[in-house]
Parts: structure tokens; sequence; C-alpha cells
């Protein structure tokens, strides 16, 4: 992800409804192409009343791979894909951080302004996922310590308002 990831305000209740209607037809669309390509792998490799179960499995595969295939290719840029794809975006963005969370941390242990704008980008990511997800009692736990670096970063003169990720803060960080 070299691009640059904006925190956009959605509501969580037409986001789920919303992913949830995009889950079903991602997987609706898998069984449909695993059960057409199970049978018509047994009907063009199997044999009859022999055991197929190889067949079915390479359907099934086949369906999976065609499936990511599609979704990947045909449906990710569909506006009606919008709230799916930023939901793997933010969470993608989250993971990215989190991989380097140690060195965000000594960062901000020693006040590096870039640290903290990353964590307080973590924070602001975070509390949008947990929202998203109706996952409210994770976030709660979260409060305290979003809310000292949130007054941590006003001391030193910087603003809390970090909705966008910004690339180099990755690069920075793990340099320090």
């Amino acid at each position: 992800m070299s691009a640059t990831f904006e925190i956009r305000p959605m509501s969580p209740e037409l986001y789920r409804k919303q992913t949830r209607r995009i889950t079903l037809i991602v997987a609706g669309l898998f069984i449909a192409l695993a059960l057409l390509l199970s049978t018509f792998c047994v009907q063009l490799f199997g044999s009859a009343g022999g055991d197929n179960f190889r067949w079915n499995l390479v359907g099934v595969l086949l369906g999976l791979a065609l499936t990511v295939a599609m979704v990947r290719l045909q449906f990710w840029p569909r506006p009606w894909m919008a709230p799916a794809v930023y939901g793997w975006q933010l969470k993608r963005s989250l993971m990215r951080i989190g991989n380097v969370m140690h060195k965000v941390k000594a960062g901000v242990a020693v006040g590096d302004p870039t640290a903290m704008k990353l964590l307080r980008f973590y924070h602001l990511a975070l509390t949008q996922m947990y929202q998203l997800d109706g996952n409210l009692s994770d976030l709660s736990q979260q409060v305290r310590e979003m809310d000292q670096h949130r007054e941590a970063m006003e001391a030193q003169g910087l603003d809390p308002e970090q909705n966008r990720l910004e690339p180099a803060w990755l690069g920075a960080v793990k340099d320090l």
C-alpha cells in the first residue's frame, strides 16, 4: 500500500448492512462456482460409481480461485463494493502500523513527532474499526491510552486530528 489512506466518516449500521450484503453475494458466487466446477470436473474426469473426491476438491479449489479473481479484478473497483474495500484498507493500514508498533511506541517514548502522529492515526483508525464492527467493549478498554496520547500530542503542539496515514511515516518510524 504505497498510497495515502484517509479515515472517512461512515455510519456503522449502514456499513454492516452493506458488508453483509456483499458477503452474501460473494459467498453465493463461490457456492455456485464450486458446485458447477465440481460437477464439471466429475463429469469430465471422474468415474461412474468411483471415488470422485479429488475431482470435487479440484472443482471447489477452482471455484475459490475464480471467486477470488473475480472479486479482486471485477468487483473491487465497483461502487457497490466500496464499503468492503474501505474496511479492508482500514484493517490493512492498522496491520501495517501494528507490524512496527514496537518502533512506534519507542518513538513516542522519546517524543518523535512522526511516531506521535502515527500512533494517533492508529488510535483513530482503531476506534473506527471497532465502531464499524460493533465491537464497543474492546474500544472502551483503549479510551484511556488514546486520551493520554492525544493530550501528549496537544502538549507538543501537534494536531491530534491525524485522519490520514502517510506512507512516509512508516518508513521514518522503521528507521528509528
